[in-house]
């Protein structure tokens, strides 16, 4: 079944460069072209698209409040910016809605390879109302400690990126949005980068200020199940399955990006438990509530209620979010990483490792019992 794309850029010039650079997708894509905000929903309305990509600078609707309208009457649509140069204020307002950034001037094989993997990530995620539900999301929910920590730190006399990025670096909703906003193509890196201490420091303490006071894109957890899933240790666990994924990339002397993106990958494991706790408080009950009842865990509980689990769902969101492919695919493979595509020792294996240790010295029923998946190994 053929995707279909919106293309959006008040510049007739750019949308009949992007008509012929793409041409040769013409079997596997229906493109569309709209001028404007206005003509885009109206696209939309007619009929649904897989992903929207838009220009940031048009007269009348920009592409921030084009990509709000796209957010909350489609949200199973993929949202990308294809910009040229924008202040702070532009990006930090966009920050929200958008899923991934693209810079002005983007050759084609980019972008093809940036929307083929966005299509490629729906495959992780067959139930539509999970889907949806989550690219709608625009943060993840944040501990109320170390939000107010970082609030104090960038309002304190001399505040520190590096302090920053620490208390970035304890928190999955923070990094995850901070690594998205540095691999954004807005800062133009030429490297990827998986270091929420890195990420802060080369945000500068302006952006993250931004992020933080003026968009209020790290949220606080108001919610009682996520305390409760915070109860049975979900930070601990986190925090410690990234430590230890990234001794065990350094045991296997693997190059420093593999264990960055294993300790990264580590702290962001779990990131789909919280997107479950605070968007399906509901079924989450019920998850936990089968959990327990049948002594199993919570991955397997989550499948049998949802079809999907807390894996695919982090994974699928951070690779929407444009965050590093090593990363999303630990994410998403972390249970059972012979489903995936990754052989050999990677990120994946490293945090699949690290999981298996930390049940066994701080078994939990929330973490069930602990499995390597001997067919990865084999």
């Amino acid at each position: 079944m053929q995707k279909r794309i919106l293309f959006v850029d008040d510049e007739p010039n750019l949308l009949a460069g992007l008509r012929r650079s793409l041409y040769s997708m013409r079997e596997e894509w229906v493109m569309e072209f709209a001028a404007s905000g206005p003509d885009a929903l109206a696209a939309m309305e007619r009929q649904p698209f897989d992903v929207v990509v838009t220009d940031m600078r048009m007269p009348g609707m920009d592409g921030a409040q084009l990509l709000n309208e796209v957010r909350q009457r489609f949200p199973q649509t993929v949202r990308m910016v294809l910009s040229g140069q924008c202040d702070r204020e532009t990006i930090l307002n966009s920050v929200g809605p958008t899923h991934q950034y693209l810079s002005k001037p983007c050759d084609a094989e980019q972008l093809r390879s940036k929307i083929g993997q966005a299509f490629a990530l729906r495959d992780l995620l067959e139930n539509p109302v999970v889907q949806k539900v989550v690219s709608q999301l625009k943060d993840i929910p944040s501990l109320p400690a170390l939000y107010q920590q970082i609030l104090e730190e960038l309002r304190s006399r001399d505040p520190s990126p590096a302090e920053v990025g620490k208390l970035i670096a304890k928190d999955m909703g923070m990094t995850a949005k901070t690594l998205q906003l540095v691999n954004s193509a807005f800062f133009g890196l030429r490297c990827h980068v998986s270091n929420p201490v890195q990420a802060a420091n080369l945000l500068g303490l302006d952006t993250i200020r931004g992020l933080v006071l003026s968009t209020h894109i790290f949220s606080q957890i108001e919610n009682d199940l996520l305390n409760e899933v915070d109860g049975h240790h979900l930070w601990d666990h986190s925090i410690a399955v990234s430590g230890f994924a990234k001794a065990i990339a350094a045991v296997e002397r693997a190059r420093q990006q593999v264990i960055d993106d294993s300790l990264t990958a580590g702290l962001l494991h779990d990131i789909g438990k919280l997107i479950l706790a605070s968007a399906f408080s509901a079924q989450y009950k019920s998850i936990l509530g089968v959990a327990a009842e049948r002594k199993i865990g919570i991955w397997a509980a989550e499948r049998e209620v949802l079809g999907c689990s807390h894996a695919e769902i982090g994974g699928y969101l951070l690779g929407i979010w444009g965050l590093p492919h090593s990363i999303v695919e630990a994410v998403a493979w972390h249970h059972r990483p012979s489903d995936g595509p990754v052989t050999g020792f990677s990120p994946v294996l490293a945090v699949h490792a690290a999981c298996f240790y930390d049940a066994q010295v701080r078994p939990s029923p929330l973490l069930g019992p602990a499995v390597m998946d001997q067919a990865y190994l084999a």
